[in-house]
C-alpha cells in the first residue's frame, strides 16, 4: 500500500513538473494583448490602435483588444501601462501629451518609467484660417503678424496640449506674436474657427479636412515633410519657402522590465506591420500618416521631442517644480 502511494506521488510530481515545464516553454504570446489608448474612442490614437488590433503582426498570432483609459490629459492611460505587469501583454499608445504632462503634472508618469517600442508616425499641425481673414498662404499670415503683432487670434488647446505647443513653436521659429485663446479640446477649437470666433488654428489636419473641402475654412500650410492625404491640395511650409515642422506623434511603448526576448518580438512584429504597404494604405484612408521607426529610432525621436517641449514649457513657466 505504501509502495502504491509512493508511486502515485512520484507520478503526480512528474505530471506537475511537466506542466510547469510546458508552461515555462510556452511560446510568447499565448494570450490576448491589450493596447491602451489614453483618449476616448474615435480619435486618431484610437483609430490607429484599432487598425493594428484588427491586423495583428504575423509573429504575434493572438487576439488584440483596445482599451481606452482616459482622463488627466492622457496621464491616466500612461500610468495604467507603466504600472501594469511587465509581461509584454500590455502595450501603450502615447504622444506629445505624455512629454508635457511629465513636466506639468507631478502625478504624471516620468518618461524614464516607460520603454519606447515602435514609432508609428507623425500627426502634423496645420495652419488654418477663417475665410474672412482674406489670408491665402503662409507668407501673408506671417507678414500680417510681423506688421501687427498679436493681430491674429489663434484657437488652440490649453497650455501643454499639442496645438498650443505648435502655436508656440510657430511664434518662436518666426519671431512673431499670436493672441492665443485656449479651448478644452480639438473639437471646440475647430468649431471656433468655422464660426469665426477665432482667426486661425494649429490643429491636426483630420479635424478640419472636411470643412476645408467644403470651403468653410482654409488650410494654408502643413507643418510636415510631406503633404497630408486628407488635404493633398495644401502645400507644406517647406514648399512655400519656410523650413518649419510641428508635429504630434504616435508611438507604442511598454512598462519597464519586459523581458528582452519578448520586447524584441513585439518590436519586430509591429515594425514589420507598420512598414507593410497594404497596412499603410488602410491607414491613409483613415487620415493616418505611418512612418515607422524601430526602438532605437523611437528613443532618439522621443528625446529630441522631449527637449523641444521642455524648452517651450520652461519659457511659458509651466513646469511643475
Amino acid at each position: 500500500m505504501k509502495m502504491i502511494k509512493k508511486l502515485a506521488t512520484a507520478a503526480a510530481a512528474v505530471l506537475l513538473s511537466g506542466a510547469l515545464t510546458s508552461q515555462a516553454l510556452a511560446e510568447f504570446p499565448d494570450d490576448t494583448i491589450t493596447i491602451v489608448v489614453p483618449w476616448p474612442a474615435g480619435g486618431a490614437y484610437d483609430l490607429s490602435a484599432r487598425l493594428m488590433a484588427e491586423n495583428p503582426p504575423e509573429n504575434l498570432p493572438v487576439s488584440m483588444i483596445v482599451t481606452n483609459v482616459t482622463g488627466a490629459a492622457g496621464s491616466n492611460g500612461v500610468r495604467h501601462v507603466a504600472k501594469s505587469d511587465p509581461d509584454g501583454y500590455t502595450i501603450g499608445m502615447m504622444g506629445t501629451h505624455a512629454i508635457a504632462q511629465s513636466y506639468m503634472n507631478r502625478n504624471a508618469t516620468p518618461l524614464e518609467d516607460i520603454e519606447p517600442l515602435v514609432f508609428i508616425g507623425p500627426e502634423p499641425a496645420s495652419l488654418a484660417v477663417a475665410n474672412d481673414t482674406g489670408i491665402e498662404n503662409v507668407k501673408q499670415y506671417l507678414d500680417q503678424l510681423k506688421k501687427q503683432p498679436g493681430s491674429i487670434i489663434n484657437g488652440n488647446d490649453s497650455p501643454g496640449g499639442f496645438s498650443y505647443i505648435a502655436a508656440t513653436m510657430l511664434e518662436n521659429h518666426f519671431n512673431v506674436k499670436l493672441s492665443k485663446v485656449p479651448y478644452q479640446g480639438y473639437a471646440p477649437t475647430a468649431s471656433a474657427l468655422v464660426s469665426g470666433e477665432v482667426m486661425s488654428t494649429t490643429l491636426p489636419i483630420p479635424l478640419l479636412a472636411e470643412q476645408h473641402k467644403a470651403g468653410k475654412v482654409k488650410i494654408i500650410g502643413v507643418a510636415a515633410e510631406k503633404r497630408h492625404p486628407f488635404a493633398p491640395d495644401v502645400p507644406t511650409f517647406k514648399e512655400q519657402g519656410f523650413d518649419f515642422i510641428a508635429e504630434d506623434f504616435y508611438m507604442l511603448y511598454l512598462p519597464k522590465g519586459v523581458p528582452e526576448d519578448r520586447r524584441a518580438k513585439l518590436e519586430e512584429g509591429f515594425y514589420k506591420l507598420l512598414s507593410d504597404e497594404k497596412f499603410q494604405k488602410k491607414a491613409a484612408e483613415l487620415g493616418l500618416v505611418i512612418m515607422p521607426r524601430d526602438a532605437a529610432g523611437t528613443r532618439a525621436y522621443l528625446e529630441q521631442r522631449n527637449q523641444e517641449v521642455k524648452q517651450i514649457l520652461e519659457d511659458a513657466n509651466l513646469i511643475e517644480k
